[in-house]
């Protein structure tokens, strides 16, 4: 790849010439997020991350810095994180105030929208590192919004690829009753009718208020899992629907057929995930370990991949300026090694980064998307999502 071209290229180079340059350029990313409270975790295994994303924009500034400071340039990265609710645009005025164009934005969707819709971020790149919400991609997408984080669409579709290799082609579908829940619920209809999958019944879970862990005893979850799941047609495989995770947790070895759990819960398509090793992914999970002291998350990934887009188009073009790092980013040049075994290039539509998606289980990775078969004229990663002529989205050209 480019990227590894680069490095030896590097290396060949004496001792005494691969000084630190003095900075020539210096480029200030700003990272932007929402403290949005999330729900406690249904278990005392799972830990709970306060710098989730922030940590992976952090470990992306010292990747940066490491080809940077050989060509005369340095990176910042400038934090902001507002309450829930918080005034956003108030902090966006602050980043443009400072000169910073260059944006990872941690937000849901409509403060995402909010924010790429004020003025003073007109001319900005703003990398979405966490809203995975379909509508961005196909009627809300805006041109100075780029996409890190796969959404839904891109989900369910490696998910049903694998499904139908496996030929497990009849589901049911179980969904929680929030927005998120019923968001991903359509994103699998979509992904079932595509792959040609049929979903032989619907159910629905409706999450009651009260203390996640106490009031759930063990007898009480297994019998509440077992009849939600009791007089089925005759299925392959459970979906679960559940992003706010209040219940599918709860699913795996308590269903009353004995059947595998896939979705959000159970085997999950995910951007990333702690048992990810190939194409040199150890190193990076060693590295976030050793940083943040924690295993990588998916919201991480998505926040270490904006950052290093970003330092990638810096390089090549040798700018900081927002209009030609934006340019660069949706040409054929731009590359980005993101330990995917693939370079990974963002879609000129709907300016969503192509990128493979994993298959895992809550220690091993199962699978990889796009699976083998699945095909198309320009690549096969345009398989998982909303393709060009499904998307009402044309920011560019094609290339």
């Amino acid at each position: 790849m480019a990227a590894l071209g680069l490095a030896a290229a590097l290396l060949a180079i004496p001792a005494a010439a691969q000084q630190p340059a003095a900075p020539k350029l210096t480029v200030t990313i700003g990272y932007l997020g929402e403290a949005i409270p999330e729900p406690e975790p249904l278990s005392l295994v799972e830990p709970v991350a306060k710098d989730k994303g922030l940590a992976g924009a952090r470990l992306a500034i010292v990747d940066n810095q490491t080809t940077g400071r050989f060509l005369g340039q340095d990176f910042k990265l400038d934090e902001t994180v507002v309450p829930a609710g918080g005034d956003l645009p108030g902090a966006a005025a602050a980043l443009a105030g400072k000169g910073i164009k260059l944006v990872v934005a941690d937000l849901p969707a409509d403060r995402l929208l909010q924010l790429a819709d004020l003025p003073e971020m007109k001319d900005a790149v703003i990398l979405n590192a966490r809203a995975e919400d379909d509508r961005l991609r196909v009627s809300d997408c805006r041109a100075n919004v780029f996409h890190i984080i796969p959404n839904r669409a891109m989900k369910a579709d490696a998910l049903a690829q694998y499904l139908a290799f496996k030929r497990w082609t009849r589901w049911v579908l179980v969904s929680g009753t929030l927005d998120d829940d019923k968001a991903f619920a359509d994103a699998i209809r979509r992904a079932a009718k595509r792959y040609g999958a049929q979903i032989v019944e619907e159910r629905s879970y409706e999450f009651k208020a009260g203390s996640r862990r106490s009031d759930t005893g063990e007898q009480q979850v297994q019998r509440q899992m077992t009849q939600l799941t009791q007089r089925l047609p005759d299925y392959d495989v459970l979906v679960v629907a559940d992003e706010s995770e209040v219940f599918g947790e709860y699913l795996p070895y308590r269903t009353w057929d004995a059947r595998p759990v896939v979705g959000t819960q159970g085997l999950v398509p995910t951007a990333w995930h702690r048992s990810q090793e190939q194409w040199g992914g150890t190193q990076l999970q060693r590295r976030f370990q050793k940083a943040a002291g924690r295993w990588m998350l998916e919201r991480d990934y998505a926040a270490w991949a904006a950052v290093r887009a970003v330092g990638e188009a810096v390089t090549r073009t040798g700018s900081g300026d927002p209009a030609a790092l934006r340019s660069y980013l949706v040409s054929p040049d731009f590359q980005l090694g993101a330990f995917k075994g693939v370079p990974l290039t963002f879609r000129s539509w709907d300016q969503q980064l192509r990128q493979p998606m994993l298959l895992a289980s809550p220690l091993m990775l199962v699978s990889v998307s796009p699976q083998d078969g699945f095909l198309h004229q320009r690549t096969p990663l345009d398989t998982l999502g909303y393709d060009e002529p499904e998307s009402s989205c044309r920011l560019n050209p094609d290339p």
